[in-house]
């Protein structure tokens, strides 16, 4: 088993809240950067763990947060997206992939060191999990054409916080160094 997961934040969303709209776009045109990093770990033998908001659906049943989620705006992300059988998916109660949930068992488990934080939303749940698993020693990737915020400032501003004092990579996908993570890859993601 290799020592890199990536995580798939909140992209199973229903966007019906103020800013869902804008952020829904920006969901759809960072999707293929995200399959496509997504496929990449799979082909190195990487880990691709969801984290899921709960939608008030505590049983984790993915399908059922699938069906509560699709809409309209939802619909053409969640196409892409859904969880294939080899993939973990957990819930988590709040902002923090780590807070109240067996991420960090599971992490444990697999033997994980280096994680890939994608998703949304940048400002709030991608920062949170990254501080905690910053906290936790994790080396961190947070590819910038991979998350979003509802505004580009707060987007900025965390990558910025993340860069800065959590220590992630904020390359683009198809410039991180994943090279170092997987030892029979190429220096980029092809």
């Amino acid at each position: 088993m290799h020592k890199t997961a990536l995580l798939i934040i909140d992209l199973i969303n229903d966007f019906q809240f103020e800013h869902g709209p804008i952020l829904a776009k920006k969901c759809r045109d960072m999707l293929p950067s995200i399959l496509q990093l997504k496929n990449w770990i799979k082909k190195n033998q990487g880990h691709v763990i969801y984290i899921n908001d709960h939608y008030n659906l505590w049983q984790a049943d993915m399908n059922k947060i699938i069906q509560h989620c699709d809409n309209e705006l939802s619909s053409p992300i969640l196409k892409d997206i859904t969880p294939k059988e080899d993939d973990y998916f957990l819930i988590k109660p709040h902002y923090s992939a780590f807070y109240e949930t067996p991420l960090n068992t599971l992490l444990g488990h697999l033997k994980v060191q280096n994680l890939i934080l994608t998703g949304v939303a940048g400002n709030i749940c991608i920062l949170f999990t990254a501080n905690d698993a910053h906290m936790r020693n994790y080396k961190l990737y947070v590819p910038k054409n991979c998350i979003a915020s509802n505004s580009e400032k707060d987007n900025e501003h965390a990558l910025t916080v993340m860069e800065a004092i959590l220590k992630a990579e904020i390359s683009p996908s198809s410039q991180l160094s994943l090279h170092s993570l997987f030892e029979t890859s190429s220096k980029t993601l092809e």
